[in-house]
């Protein structure tokens, strides 16, 4: 049951509010993926009618953009641990390289309601938002975006910031295109399951998206060093 709407009176109050929903979003998609967040098993657990939860949030894809944006800095404040352990200083450029894809995509895969809500980011969240939103968000993940651009530079130096900013680009395109192929339906596991064959088909998120960055990584890195 819906608790009766009273109008938040201070900005303070507006702040608690949108918390609250966001916070009760996050626990949703850690039992459930994004495509079955609804607007309306939202705001029954808030404890609020859908209308009074849209004075806070425009759309549920408002709500689910500024958890993408606040998963990923989390996610690079990790990373930024993690590479510093990950990533053997001493190296040549390559094992750098190889070092920096395999932090990449261990540090992705261990967070799973990320990876979803990047896979679904471009073809359902940036859909039914308004320019302003839309601008806000792009707005932070340019900031992201360069965060991890000077992760990558830090210990692949040898990549100018062109490049480290394709890369950074390319892990997150890369994570949420492979974590789609990577959460097969059941009819899709039957098939696998009763045809060896197949098996072939189906991707492992961590080991495609190191490898692929790796890939990428020596690509850069190679065009870079004999340039």
């Amino acid at each position: 049951m819906t608790t009766p709407f009273q109008r938040a009176r201070s900005e303070e109050q507006r702040a608690v509010r949108r918390q609250a929903i966001l916070d009760t979003a996050a626990a949703m998609l850690t039992e459930m993926p994004v495509a079955q967040v609804s607007l309306n098993e939202l705001s029954r657990r808030v404890g609020l009618a859908k209308s009074n939860v849209l004075r806070y949030f425009e759309s549920r894809e408002a709500v689910l953009l500024e958890l993408l944006d606040t998963a990923l800095r989390e996610w690079l404040d990790l990373l930024d641990g993690t590479l510093a352990t990950a990533v053997d200083a001493a190296g040549g450029p390559y094992e750098r390289g190889d070092q920096v894809a395999g932090a990449l995509a261990d540090t992705l895969a261990a967070r799973p309601v990320l990876c979803d809500l990047v896979s679904a980011q471009a073809a359902v969240l940036e859909r039914n938002v308004s320019p302003q939103i839309a601008a806000e968000y792009k707005r932070a993940v340019l900031a992201d975006a360069t965060v991890l651009t000077r992760l990558i530079r830090t210990h692949v130096p040898e990549l100018d910031e062109k490049d480290a900013m394709r890369c950074a680009a390319a892990a997150l395109l890369s994570a949420g295109a492979i974590w789609t192929h990577a959460q097969p339906s059941a009819a899709m596991l039957a098939a696998y399951e009763a045809d060896p064959t197949l098996a072939a088909l189906r991707l492992d998120f961590t080991g495609t998206l190191r490898e692929l960055l790796e890939v990428l990584l020596t690509g850069l890195l190679t065009r870079a060093l004999h340039h």
